[in-house]
Order: C-alpha cells, then structure tokens, then sequence
C-alpha cells in the first residue's frame, strides 16, 4: 500500500472501520454444478492484518475457515477485494490455500493490491472480473535508529521482494519485477492478463447470499474468551455435526477491543431489583448482580439437602409394594404360629397332661412365652387327667329308667 503513514486506521486507509467481520470476510459452502463434491467460496473483502478482528483479515481466521470445511470440497473459490496488507500474513494465507486438497482458483471482484496481489497470482487460477484492478508495488516498512538499523531494515526489504518475486515469477515467468515493483504498477483487468499474473477475465457467479446451505445464518457472537464483539462464527454445513467455529480476533497490542463500558439496561435493572426485593434504586450493576449470584447459590444449596449416612433413597411405589408384602407375610407367620401352639395344646390334652377346660390359659400362656410353656408343658406325666367326661351316659340303665316310671323325673329334694 502507499505511504500507510497518513493512514489512520491501518491498512483500511481513510475508510471507517466495519461494524462486523462478515461485512468483509466469510465464508458459505455449495453443492457442485456438476459431479460429487462441494464448491467452497470464501470472500475475502478487506485488508490482510494479523491483528485479526476489525483490522482485517489474518492467518488464523483464513485457517479457521479452512479447517471448518467439509471433507466433501474440492473446489474453493476465493473472491478478493483487497488493498493488502501484511506481506507475511498474505504469504501465509496463500500457502495455506495451496495446501488444501480442494482446487483453488482466485477472483479478483474488485481489487488485488499490494500483498493481496501475490495471493491472487499464486492460486491454481487467477480470474480478473470486468472492471477489475491489480496492484504490485516494492515492500516497504518503518525504521528508528542510525544508519547502520536502516541499512539492515534495506536488506530486510530486499529479501522480502525477492520473496514476492518468486511468486509473481511462477505464475508470469520472468519480468523486469524489480522496476516493475518499484513503479507502483496498477494494472487492468486486460493489463493483469498480459502481464501474466492473471489467467482470464470472465464473470464468474456467486454462490448467493451470505449464509449456510441448509443450515442457520451466520451469525455474530462473543466469544467466551475474548471482548471483541465483532468475532464471527461461521457455521458451515455437510459436516459430521456442523460445528460451529470462531474466527479469531484481536486488536492493538493484545488489547480488548471495546471501546465503551458494558452498562445494564435500566429496564433489566429494574426488574432484577424488584425481583430480588432489593430497595436500593443506586445500587451498583456489580452489586446486583453479586445479589443474583447469592440467590443462585442459595437455591442449589436447598435443592440439594444433605443425605444422612445409612439412609436409602427409595421410590414411593416400590416403599407401598414391600410394605404390603411384608404385611401378608407377618399374618402368614401369625396363622403358624397360632396353628403349632393350638397343636401343642391339643397333643397336651390327648396325652393326659393338662385338663381340656384349662385350654385356653394353657394357649395364652404359649403366646406369652412359648419355649418355657412348651417345657412345662412337657414335664407334665402323662395320663394324670381322665381324659374321658365323667357323667351320665347317653343312653339311661335299666334301673333308672324303672326309677323314672315309680317316681317321675324331678329329681329336686322334697
């Protein structure tokens, strides 16, 4: 570019800085015309800057575009409208291109300048658009000290035009460059072509707009580890799980690029507070949203009450169903056991131990303590009760029934 000096905004010269990163780079995936495959288009409208973010386009957000193609493109078409930039970042980026296992053939939609020129040259094919410009000029840079730091920075500069050299050399062959460079030579559509450093002029269409096929529009977004808010996620489809990917971004010095404090909405305010009951209308956003962090932690905290060591979680269901088990299963135990103390009763009885009008102490008694009654019971001879009733028979003797005819039946005293 020339004398970048005057130029208040890097390498966007006089121009106002964008307001997003798709405004100037993106990228968008196709289906082929014709065969398998997909066609890739990256637009690459702004200056080439390793500051990355707003200041342009820089190694990492070419390689993160790149890497966030699908395994199905074979073609990717690069539009350029550039003014250059960086010649190591520029140099960069087209290696990257070149590496890629998809075909690579480069467009130049506006213009290709400076470090945007050899990147256009050095694709696999380089088509001008009507209308359209190319750039070359000699490296250039800024120097402080004494004669001896300039003379290193002039060599420096000579190595790195023989660089630019070998690439504006592979795709024209051998040219004056050297006088060519240094004239600042601009160049036609039809001029870029006869020199050599373009292929063809032709119209060659857009993929359409600037958004995933089949999938969700671009969009802006912040970046978890970054301020910048012009960071871009490109999301691009045909992909196993279509991922999301962030183009990097930066600024001067390493430096957040915000450029005005972060306040809350007063209607948001508002609604926190009253919501959080706090009556302080002065209260700092810091404050307020520190009060949101306690009512946060105070819900998990009663969400998730402290189990005591030995206690079972168990479901309702499964409680009601074990209970009503062990329910049938106690009267069956009670059935037996009232069965085996009747049993011992009976067998008490039979054998002439106990009197059968005393039954019933006998099988309270089992109840209270059945091992020591059953050992009473069982040191108790045999045979000691009459085990017969003792009374009259059913059937009356002889005599009695003679008694009954002399005298009748009342048998009452006189």
């Amino acid at each position: 570019m020339t004398n970048t000096a005057k130029h208040t905004n890097r390498y966007w010269g006089d121009a106002s800085l964008p307001t997003s990163k798709a405004e100037f780079f993106n990228a968008i995936t196709t289906p082929a015309s014709a065969g398998n495959g997909t066609v890739a288009t990256i637009r690459m409208y702004g200056p080439i800057d390793s500051f990355g973010g707003f200041w342009g386009i820089s190694t990492k957000d070419m390689g993160t575009v790149l890497d966030a193609l699908p395994e199905t493109v074979t073609q990717i078409i690069l539009r350029i409208n550039s003014p250059g930039g960086e010649v190591f970042e520029g140099m960069s980026i087209l290696n990257m291109l070149r590496a890629h296992k998809a075909s690579v053939i480069a467009v130049v939609d506006g213009l290709a300048a400076s470090a945007a020129s050899f990147v256009a040259a050095g694709c696999g094919e380089t088509v001008m658009s009507p209308g359209s410009q190319m750039m070359i000029h000699s490296p250039m840079s800024f120097s402080y000290g004494n004669a001896g730091e300039f003379r290193k920075t002039a060599d420096v500069l000579d190595s790195v035009e023989a660089s630019m050299v070998e690439i504006y050399t592979e795709k024209a062959g051998a040219k004056d460059w050297a006088a060519l460079l240094a004239d600042e030579t601009w160049m036609t559509a039809a001029a870029s072509v006869e020199l050599g450093l373009a292929d063809r002029i032709a119209v060659i269409p857009d993929a359409g707009e600037t958004e995933t096929v089949g999938g969700e529009e671009l969009v802006i977004t912040v970046p978890d580890n970054a301020d910048d808010p012009l960071a871009r996620v490109v999301l691009l489809p045909n992909q196993a799980a279509a991922r999301p990917h962030n183009l990097p971004s930066s600024s001067e010095l390493g430096q957040p690029t915000r450029k005005e404090p972060l306040n809350m909405s007063d209607i948001l305010k508002a609604g926190l507070r009253e919501r959080l009951g706090v009556t302080d209308s002065a209260i700092s956003d810091e404050l307020l949203l520190a009060a949101v962090d306690e009512v946060l932690a105070e819900q998990v905290t009663d969400t998730a009450p402290a189990i005591p060591a030995g206690t079972v979680l168990i479901d309702s269901a499964v409680l009601t169903d074990l209970q009503a088990s062990a329910a049938l299963g106690r009267q069956a135990r009670e059935e037996q056991d009232n069965s085996r103390r009747a049993a011992i009763v009976d067998s008490a009885v039979k054998d002439g131990r106990i009197a059968p009008a005393s039954r019933d102490t006998w099988l309270a008694s089992l109840n209270a303590s059945e091992e020591g009654t059953t050992a009473l019971i069982g040191s108790l001879a045999k045979n000691t009760v009459p085990v017969a009733e003792i009374g009259t028979s059913d059937e009356p003797s002889e005599s009695d029934s003679l008694f009954a005819l002399a005298f009748g039946t009342d048998t009452k005293d006189a």
